[in-house]
């Protein structure tokens, strides 16, 4: 699988996607800084986490506008396969190829910590191999996590089946009112959707983090088939 990892001024997590998605699951990731417009037509554009612009004015607010997200749109509008990983996810967001924005943390504390999201969804390009309702160990690292849209944009996201994830608990059990499994605040306790195509898909935890076990936070590494599913789906 080809993969062109964006690289944008304060990325942070550009390396992280190098070492999962190709050294340990022998993907070609080339990394694209954010002025080119040519992303080397590849299988998968990642676009990771960090602090892009450092967050100046809005999350992913500048990093919308470098001409590579032209290429990126495109791209995604041609059918290409897209996803965007907390900071990437946000300039998803802001882009207009991800419905919703990424709000600050309900307790307006940043969030880094471990914890556990549900695949709610298979129809997307990125859980489409993993099974229902898999409960993944996975760290955060975010102050603008709080996801949020308008009750209309809610009920089609839910009703087309593009909610991703949801934060729950260790055993599953998903309560939007829980501010410990619900830590950001985020509405229905989404922690990642998809387009109505299913070929973008963003989300603000980090399972590229936890796919070996120094790293699981002495989990059963549920998100190593995450990533390796999706390598291998080219």
């Amino acid at each position: 699988m080809k993969i062109a990892c964006l690289v944008f001024p304060g990325t942070n997590c550009d390396h992280d996607i190098d070492h999962s998605f190709g050294t340990l699951f022998q993907g070609d990731v080339t990394p694209v800084w954010h002025r080119s417009a040519d992303l080397g037509n590849p299988d998968l554009v990642v676009v990771p986490g960090g602090f892009s612009y450092g967050d100046y004015l809005r999350t992913g607010a500048l990093a919308k506008l470098s001409p590579v997200m032209d290429a990126v749109s495109k791209f995604a509008k041609a059918g290409g396969r897209v996803v965007g990983i907390c900071n990437g996810f946000q300039i998803l967001c802001e882009a207009g190829l991800l419905p919703g924005v990424l709000l600050t943390n309900a307790n307006m504390k940043f969030a880094s910590k471990f914890i556990h999201i549900k695949v709610q969804s298979s129809n997307n390009f990125f859980t489409k191999h993993m099974a229902m309702d898999t409960v993944i160990h996975c760290p955060v690292a975010h102050f603008d996590g709080n996801y949020f849209a308008d009750p209309q944009t809610i009920e089609s996201l839910e009703k087309h089946n593009q909610v991703v994830f949801r934060y729950c608990s260790a055993e599953g059990d998903v309560d939007a009112r829980n501010p410990v499994t619900n830590f950001n605040g985020s509405i229905n306790a989404i922690a990642g959707v998809s387009n109505r195509e299913g070929n973008v898909v963003g989300f603000m935890p980090h399972p590229e983090r936890a796919v070996e076990a120094i790293v699981s936070n002495g989990w059963d590494i549920a998100a190593r088939p995450l990533i390796s599913g999706v390598v291998a789906s080219a």
